[in-house]
């Protein structure tokens, strides 16, 4: 059976460089091998990695890397799978969100040197997509939890409020210091956005964290274990 992980995609090459560590981290806890593919942006493609498996004749998990339920995965990612051709494909749920998550954003606010009486911003790239904004109040909220205060939402690129009129507005109310926690999976664009936002502290991208490797492939384990009845099954 062929994994393979699938993730955006960037034009910064450290933010590939990036995700290609992250999947070999998870090949090493696995002691398989793990293929990239990005929906966007560059390739390969998750249905030119499916097209050379097919053509081997192995079944594949693709795990979609992405921290919410967005077009990505709804709508692209299952049309990249039907052109393919592959008949045997089970995918896994997306990355996050999820309390494995947002205990990795927590350590994250730890070790840049976060305060319990700092004002703590969750920025994600955004979205326009209904189910996609629930998943990131959500992460928003399971963090929250960890942090014992409230959690406001930014955002990098779609949608309102931008990352900069959170930490704008934060300070406005007069936070002594504004933290944002980065919600995204590798550097890029968005991260350069983040950095530039005027926080106080800057998380880094998750892809950073090992924890994130141990997620992916416990995902990988079970998806494995319940392939049975999760195939995706192609149109004819």
């Amino acid at each position: 059976m062929s994994l393979i992980l699938t993730a955006h995609g960037t034009r910064r090459p450290a933010g590939v460089a990036m995700i290609g560590d992250l999947a070999a981290r998870v090949g090493e806890l696995l002691d398989r091998n793990i293929a990239v593919a990005f929906v966007d942006v560059l390739g390969p493609t998750p249905s030119e990695v499916l097209s050379t498996v097919h053509a081997r004749n192995r079944p594949a998990i693709v795990l979609p890397a992405f921290l919410s339920r967005g077009f990505h995965v709804r709508a692209d990612l299952p049309a990249h799978i039907e052109a393919s051709g592959h008949p045997n494909v089970l995918v896994t749920p997306a990355l996050g969100p999820g309390p494995g998550i947002a205990r990795i954003i927590y350590q994250n606010l730890l070790e840049s040197g976060w305060h319990s009486e700092d004002s703590v911003i969750l920025a994600a790239a955004g979205t326009s997509d209904r189910r996609a904004r629930a998943d990131l109040d959500l992460a928003a909220t399971l963090l929250s939890t960890l942090t014992g205060s409230p959690v406001e939402l930014g955002f990098a690129a779609t949608g309102t409020p931008t990352i900069r009129d959170v930490v704008a507005n934060a300070r406005r109310r007069g936070a002594r210091r504004v933290v944002v926690a980065s919600y995204l999976l590798a550097d890029g664009l968005f991260q350069e956005r983040l950095d530039d936002c005027g926080a106080d502290l800057v998380t880094r991208p998750l892809g950073t964290h090992p924890g994130v490797a141990r997620l992916l492939a416990d995902r990988f384990r079970e998806a494995a274990a319940s392939s049975a009845g999760r195939l995706y099954q192609r149109t004819a």
